[in-house]
């Protein structure tokens, strides 16, 4: 590494969250218990429109305004989830508004936000030395919302129980739930996106699934905003990647026991509609990169996906990917936690920051 960047090590494991009953309640005690978190969130979205006006020109006012066009499509098709949202925010005694941006970022911005460097991967029992299916994600975000990462184990009144990592005051979307469905989520960019259900919302409903089937509706959900690719694993050992835009998709199945994908679309229909390719050919070296990774080792295990996260080819934009001092505002993000989720047995390992730098620590779903 001979990149200027900066160390962040935590050696303790990120704060985990219980709590359980009515969707409200749910946001409620997670806005009560991670107070702190949400208001850091907070701070850094504004500084981070103050920092980037000349590119987005648009101010934090502005955004409040923005968001509050894609809600009423959330509400009208996922009225539990704004309920979540609203809850959040009474219990960390913010404006809802102001949740409202975070949990419509992308959207809001557009897209400006070149989040490009998120790593996703699963393996079936087929290619694990003990059978089980295991699903690895480096999630990669601005560095500064690093120290709000949290886990929550969340038991919803009429939903599944799940597990899943989130932070400040965003909707938990990337976890495993009850019905042994594991999600993760990486950014992609169409050039179709729309006014919608923010992307953020239809992945949160991807955890309440009890079939494939049913997920991946969540992901098609009519009048999405965009979407994403969501890397979908069942603890049967069905594998498959789909990619999402506002308008299309694509299915794309794990035949040969794996799956990978980064932030760059695959499939030949949703090539046609990718937004400045040349925008991201660092994700196509990190797919690459992982799929050749991935497919050189017959029998995987944790640590193997694990050394997998902790690569550096391509560094900095590598699968571990750091952020370096003179970045531009808008590009600044680095590998903010990197998750290996064991379906067989319903447990998340995950590393808070750098793999390379920090040690995993085991939660499991209790259901």
């Amino acid at each position: 590494m001979t990149l200027q960047q900066k160390k962040t090590l935590h050696p303790n494991p990120p704060p985990l969250i219980r709590v359980s009953g009515t969707h409200r309640e749910i946001g409620r005690q997670i806005g009560e218990a991670c107070r702190p978190q949400v208001l850091h969130s907070l701070e850094n979205a504004r500084q981070l429109f103050e920092d980037s006006y000349e590119q987005l020109e648009l101010t934090w006012e502005g955004a409040k305004i923005q968001a509050r066009k894609y809600m009423p499509f959330a509400q009208e098709r996922y009225p539990q989830y704004v309920e979540e949202i609203m809850g959040i925010a009474e219990g960390a005694k913010v404006s809802f508004d102001d949740l409202a941006v975070l949990n419509a970022m992308e959207a809001v911005t557009s897209d400006a936000l070149h989040l490009t460097r998120c790593t996703s991967m699963a393996v079936n029992g087929d290619r694990t030395a003990d059978g089980h299916v295991l699903a690895a994600h480096n999630e990669d975000w601005m560095p500064e919302d690093e120290g709000d990462v949290f886990i929550v184990h969340v038991t919803p009144k009429s939903e599944p129980p799940f597990l899943a990592m989130t932070y400040g005051g965003l909707l938990p979307n990337i976890g495993i739930n009850a019905y042994g469905i594991a999600q993760l989520c990486d950014s992609v960019y169409p050039n179709d996106s729309r006014i919608g259900i923010p992307r953020i919302v239809n992945s949160r409903a991807v955890l309440a699934a009890k079939t494939i089937g049913e997920a991946i509706d969540h992901m098609l959900a009519p009048q999405r905003a965009a979407g994403y690719n969501h890397l979908l694993v069942h603890e049967s050992g069905e594998l498959y990647n789909v990619e999402v835009s506002a308008r299309r998709f694509a299915i794309l199945y794990g035949k040969e026991g794996y799956v990978v994908h980064t932030n760059n679309y695959l499939a030949e229909n949703m090539l046609i509609i990718e937004d400045e390719p040349e925008e991201l050919v660092s994700s196509q070296v990190r797919y690459f990169r992982a799929w050749g990774l991935i497919k050189r080792i017959p029998q995987h295990t944790l640590k193997s996906l694990q050394a997998i996260q902790r690569d550096h080819v391509n560094f900095p934009n590598s699968i571990c990917n750091h952020s370096i001092d003179d970045q531009n505002p808008l590009d600044r993000e680095k590998t903010i936690n990197a998750m290996v989720i064991d379906l067989t047995v319903r447990e998340i390992h995950i590393a808070w920051g750098n793999p390379c730098e920090n040690p995993y620590h085991t939660y499991h779903l209790d259901a």
